[in-house]
């Protein structure tokens, strides 16, 4: 008997833990709509999310701070970090490994950037890599010592046994000096990368002294890793008016019962996406709420339409509703969140927060 009763208890234990991972798995079709309108397929689960780079922490910052905006309508979606069109900013963190090398070469790295998570419709803009070294200020040893930097276009592998293929240089530098970031622009480079087999990646080569000025490490020994910033612009979720960006604090509460904004705070641990959205932890979205009354004044926002219609309404209301009270000017947020692949991504989302409600 004790043996069955051990089997009993491991295949109810089974059965709970496949029904923990179902549940986990299975998302309410109110869900799974907005994570569409989200641009999301799936709702993320990072297994080994890294830190939130340090630019992005930046951009989001700013725009969290940023007063009313009064720009024009060509710039609703636009990165001005950049001055660039795009919504979404997304780091990608370097899956390359690092290869053998011979003198005169001190570090050769392969260095590949998976832009899978980057959606059809969506444009880039920017493509920018950036090399991290451990410190700065590092002085080569002597004339003609200088750093020698080149990163070359990753080849598709060769089909029979013998010499590799050639790989074509994609640029060289030559410094004297090391600064602890290095940019470059690589735009033109990852929208090919983003056709069928066409992303073969790069390989970066240094090489440098053994040391530096007063005993400093060399280049190759400062390398620390590299990512790739890339801009884009989802269009369908770029709205042709601009709408201003208001604060929280500015929400407006009301007891009135007619058409107004009333106060909704979405707190994104109420919902379950704590572990998925970095920043913020929720926004005040406000909801529309409220009469348009016969006769409509100039504080509803009403348009001729509904003015009509109330006054056909005050004279057949079993026959004619009223107006309804929708959101007429809304602004956006932006939201810094991991994705599917643990990439971290900033995106830009307009039409998030009612700040005007009319009659319609």
């Amino acid at each position: 008997m004790r043996p069955r009763s051990g089997r009993a208890a491991f295949r109810a234990a089974l059965a709970c833990t496949l029904l923990s991972a179902l549940l986990a798995m299975e998302l309410s079709p109110q869900e799974s709509l907005l994570l569409k309108s989200l641009g999301l397929s799936a709702k993320p689960s990072p297994k080994s999310p890294g830190p939130v780079p340090s630019v992005l922490w930046r951009i989001f910052q700013r725009r969290k701070m940023s007063p009313l905006s009064s720009k024009g309508p060509e710039d609703a979606c636009r990165v001005e970090e950049f001055n660039v069109p795009g919504n979404i900013i997304r780091v990608f963190a370097d899956q390359g490994r690092f290869v053998p090398h011979a003198p005169p070469l001190c570090l050769q790295k392969r260095l590949f950037f998976n832009l899978s998570a980057l959606e059809a419709g969506e444009r880039l803009t920017l493509a920018r890599l950036e090399l991290r070294f451990s410190h700065n200020s590092y002085h080569a040893a002597g004339r003609g010592a200088a750093l020698r930097l080149r990163l070359l276009r990753g080849a598709a592998p060769a089909l029979r046994e013998g010499p590799a293929p050639a790989r074509a240089l994609l640029l060289q530098q030559s410094l004297a000096q090391l600064h602890k970031s290095l940019l470059f622009n690589l735009s033109a480079v990852a929208r090919e990368w983003r056709q069928p087999r066409r992303n073969l990646g790069l390989t970066l080569e240094l090489a440098a002294g053994d040391g530096g000025a007063g005993g400093r490490p060399g280049a190759c020994d400062a390398f620390v890793d590299a990512s790739l910033l890339v801009v884009s612009l989802a269009r369908r979720a770029c709205g042709g008016a601009v709408r201003r960006r208001r604060s929280a604090a500015a929400a407006p509460l009301t007891p009135s019962s007619l058409c107004k904004p009333r106060r909704l705070y979405v707190s994104f641990s109420d919902v379950g996406w704590e572990n998925w959205i970095i920043a913020p932890q929720g926004y005040l979205a406000n909801y529309c709420l409220g009469e348009c009354p016969f006769p409509l004044t100039a504080e509803l926002n009403s348009t001729n339409h509904a003015i009509l219609q109330t006054m056909v309404h005050s004279l057949d209301p079993a026959g004619t509703p009223q107006p309804c009270c929708v959101p007429v000017r809304l602004s956006p947020i932006s939201i810094l969140y991991y994705d599917n692949h643990d990439n971290v991504v900033l995106r830009h989302y307009e039409d998030m927060v009612v700040d005007e409600c009319g009659c319609r």
